[in-house]
């Protein structure tokens, strides 16, 4: 074995192990909530309390629908834009690298602002106002991570191409979208919905400030005021993460057969 191929495995083994080691004492500890013994009562605490059940399916649901909402929104305008805006995309991506610039205090504060009770659109006067303005604030949050996974996507197929053969089918502009551009770029968006699912879960600025049950919160408040919970939650997250990533490589491993399909002719039937 030659020595770069020698110094790379001790490369990964050292990364693995930097990455491995904490995660193991993580588990550890959170298994040694009764002295003497290891045991999962850390993990059945957390499962029964209704809390993490409630907070969960809140940012689940929140994550689900930022995650709609996001790609409604940027494969649209990225497609657009490289399509017939070229000159325009300099813009569009200083626009959506600005949420990594702006604190997201900052923006709740804005929301705060903006959409109180004695504003002109007082979304904050009711619980379903909101939820919408937590949703929004979340796509925003999400927006630099989805728009470069998708115009990533979009610049390693030839979008040109595959419009100009639709619409010489006949193919509508929504048709287009739905059968042949977003298909292709399936896997694109299923990396943005990830890492769009990431950041909804683990959220605590827009959530907190904005007083919903969500669980950014409930982490921050468990991890201050217990000790064997938080690890568990921690590997917990640490699975779901995991979860999401081996769904994410099974979904966007097979092929865009529908926009092939599309664009195939149908051969004729010889008599």
């Amino acid at each position: 074995m030659k020595a770069p191929r020698v110094l790379a495995w001790i490369a990964v083994v050292l990364a693995a192990l930097y990455f491995l080691l904490p995660l193991w004492a993580t588990f550890q500890f959170s298994l040694s909530m009764l002295r003497g013994q290891w045991s999962f009562e850390a993990y059945r605490v957390v499962f029964a309390d209704n809390r993490f059940q409630e907070t969960f399916l809140f940012s689940g649901i929140c994550a689900v629908t930022t995650i709609v909402l996001g790609t409604l929104l940027v494969v649209p305008t990225a497609y657009w834009v490289r399509l017939r805006l070229p000159r325009l995309r300099p813009v569009v991506e200083f626009i959506t690298l600005l949420p990594l610039v702006i604190p997201p205090i900052v923006l709740v504060f804005g929301y705060l602002r903006l959409y109180n009770s004695s504003s002109w659109l007082p979304f904050t006067g009711t619980v379903a106002g909101t939820n919408v303005i937590l949703v929004f604030g979340y796509t925003v949050l999400a927006l630099p991570y989805m728009y470069r996974a998708v115009d990533t996507g979009l610049q390693a197929i030839d979008i040109r191409t595959l419009t100009e053969a639709a619409e010489s089918l006949g193919a509508k502009r929504s048709t287009i979208m739905s059968q042949v551009i977003l298909p292709n770029v399936r896997a694109a968006v299923l990396s943005g919905a990830f890492l769009t699912f990431a950041i909804v879960i683990g959220e605590f600025v827009l959530a907190s400030l904005l007083n919903r049950p969500a669980f950014g919160p409930y982490l921050q408040n468990v991890g201050a005021n217990r000790a064997y919970e938080p690890a568990a939650l921690a590997m917990i997250a640490f699975a779901v993460t995991w979860g999401c990533m081996v769904l994410l490589h099974v979904a966007g491993g097979a092929g865009p057969g529908r926009a092939r399909s599309f664009l195939k002719p149908k051969a004729k039937a010889v008599p």
